[in-house]
């Protein structure tokens, strides 16, 4: 009887937990303050793409460190995989079931013509 009565205090427990947690997901809170930040951590948003203020007139934005790097790897990994996905060989089991019905065929058709030469041969003599 004590392990059912431990499973269930545990259980409501659980349920206190999980209500709570839900409550502070859902919005609740005016002022501001969050269970995930609070004031000051947060910055608000100011209407430009990814928060960032554009530089003054005639000055261009300067790249971060990882820019480049990130940039560089992109470009080459497109390319790589482009080179590489064009010129891979085609080992499908229709590529490989034509390959050899064109030589049956091929095969058959030297048979015809090697007989066709023989009856000729036959004829003339």
């Amino acid at each position: 009887m004590s392990t059912s009565k431990a499973i269930a205090a545990a259980s409501g427990m659980l349920r206190n937990r999980l209500k709570s947690t839900i409550r502070v997901r859902g919005g609740g809170g005016g002022g501001g303050e969050s269970r995930w930040s609070s004031e000051g951590h947060q910055e608000k948003p100011n209407g430009y793409l990814f928060n960032r203020t554009p530089p003054p007139p005639g000055q261009s934005r300067k790249w971060e460190d990882w820019e480049l790097p990130c940039y560089v790897t992109s470009f080459l990994t497109i390319v790589i995989l482009g080179v590489g996905l064009n010129a891979k060989p085609d080992f499908t089991i229709e590529t490989w079931a034509h390959q050899k019905a064109l030589e049956r065929l091929d095969a058959q058709k030297n048979i015809a013509l090697s007989n066709a030469d023989f009856t000729t041969a036959e004829e003339s003599a």
